[in-house]
């Protein structure tokens, strides 16, 4: 089945982890997931990286060699070219969950990074004006330093317990109010302020569909369609 985009004015699409694993990379729930592995709360919280950001650094700092070696796969493709054949007068916006850059390496432009983007490094004062910058560095065996106010420099990402940038959150506010397709792709559609995106878009009359490895458990009424498979292989044929 392929979906006639033809017919929608402002198209928001969803993506999560299950968009990268064709390209091998981990999602974060499920079997051999991220957090399988590495406890939650000892790892991926805020307040982890304030009062020990080693243990911060050791897990998304040790991530960063496997983003670089990873390829955009058929899903991010698919996705890039969709945005590149769609009308002028069509509204088009990818919504990102993951933090690979991959969708931006893909060739697609109108992203929003809901969690922002591991290949970069900020100061972790926000006072500091330091801009986030590219740093493949790992820095999973010490620490840095702001080189501006000597500040512990962390990940450009959010972690948990912290909000959503409110730029990123403004963005698709403002995409969902007159959305009339929505997708969800790869995600397990759980984590907030993400879970709640296809009800917004269902407020406004859109069709919603999901389209993920698993269903979602347990099932989203919002979600009027359904597609299972892995996002490599069923988007080329979907977005076709």
């Amino acid at each position: 089945m392929r979906l006639d985009f033809t017919r929608y004015g402002n198209i928001v699409i969803l993506t999560g982890a299950g968009v990268s694993a064709g390209s091998g990379l981990q999602t974060y729930r499920g079997p051999d997931g991220v957090w399988e592995k590495h406890n939650v709360e000892e790892y991926g919280h805020a307040q982890t990286m304030i009062e020990r950001p080693e243990k911060t650094w050791q897990l998304f700092g040790g991530l960063r060699a496997k983003l670089r070696a990873a390829e955009p796969n058929a899903a991010h493709l698919a996705l890039a070219r969709l945005e590149a054949r769609l009308r002028p007068d069509q509204k088009f916006l990818l919504v990102t969950q993951n933090v690979d850059g991959l969708h931006q390496r893909a060739g697609s432009r109108n992203v929003v990074e809901l969690h922002g983007n591991l290949s970069l490094t900020r100061c972790s004062d926000d006072s500091c004006g330091l801009e986030p910058f590219l740093d493949e560095e790992a820095h999973d065996d010490h620490v840095p330093a702001c080189p501006r106010c000597s500040s512990v420099l962390r990940p450009h990402i959010v972690l948990f317990g912290e909000p959503i940038p409110l730029d990123a959150a403004w963005a698709v506010k403002l995409a969902l109010r007159d959305c009339d397709l929505f997708l969800a792709i790869g995600t397990s559609g759980v984590v907030s302020p993400a879970a709640n995106f296809v009800r917004s878009a269902e407020y406004a009359g859109a069709r919603t569909v999901y389209v993920n490895l698993e269903p979602m458990s347990p099932p989203n009424p919002a979600f009027k369609e359904v597609f299972l498979g892995k996002a490599e292989e069923l988007l080329p044929e979907l977005l076709a």
